[in-house]
């Protein structure tokens, strides 16, 4: 497998083009999100298309992909239609606020890898600072724009960092988006610090279930039975 392309199971994602390249937040999140029962489903932020690929693997569901850089949609783009799904994935190059203004439609599912770097140090690489930092996409337009287009029943799914994680509910809640689901990811299963957690936000109020997920087992690739059982649908050699 080349730097520049990763095979997974029923597809294969190219990355040449894009700034976001394919990591393993993208493929946590797209394991673990619900969507069987989805008919509409937006990835924001797609990149190279990998979760909006996951998310029609997963379902049957008409699926809208964006992302501002111009590499990355191409990107997208070319990796659905390379794709047996290609009749249901349609990507835009488009910021969510610009998007969210112009496209009249709800969705049952949103989800997102979105930027994150707030405060950190800035690569040369411009498109690389818009996948990496949240410049273009801040938390308040990030939370404005699902809601604007996520239907009243729908599902919003968000992985962060834990110290982002803890800001964006906040900010989350005030806008009576309900954090119902958490999966809290550390990489190492004797480490009790966590990297990630992966959100699952609603407009209804539920009690919050929340699990742990742990990558690794001491050793590198030394996986847990439990990210290989979540993976296992993408990973070839689970």
């Amino acid at each position: 497998m080349s730097q520049q392309t990763f095979v997974f199971k029923k597809f294969s994602i190219h990355q040449h083009k894009s700034a976001h390249k394919v990591g393993t937040d993208a493929v946590l999140i797209g394991s673990w999100a619900e969507v069987s029962k989805a008919n509409t489903i937006l990835d924001i932020g797609t990149g190279t298309g990998i979760i909006a690929l996951m998310m029609a693997q997963k379902s049957h569901a008409q699926i809208d992909a964006i992302d501002i850089e111009q590499g990355s949609a191409e990107q997208a783009t070319e990796n659905a239609e390379h794709s047996i799904w290609a009749e249901r994935i349609k990507v835009y190059q488009k910021s969510l606020q610009d998007f969210s203004k112009e496209i009249d439609k709800k969705y049952d599912v949103i989800i997102t890898n979105p930027p994150y770097f707030v405060d950190s140090s800035k690569a040369p690489d411009e498109e690389r600072n818009h996948a990496r930092h949240t410049d273009t996409l801040n938390f308040i337009d990030l939370i404005t724009g699902a809601k604007k287009l996520l239907n009243d029943k729908g599902l919003f799914y968000i992985i962060l960092p834990t110290k982002e994680a803890v800001d964006f509910k906040a900010l989350a809640e005030k806008s009576n988006l309900y954090l119902v689901k958490l999966l809290r990811v550390k990489t190492k299963s004797t480490n009790d610090l966590e990297k990630r957690h992966i959100m699952l936000f609603r407009f209804i109020k539920e009690p919050l279930a929340e699990q742990i997920l742990s990558i690794e087992h001491e050793g590198r690739h030394n996986y847990t039975e439990e990210y290989k059982k979540l993976t296992g649908d993408f990973y070839i050699h689970f």
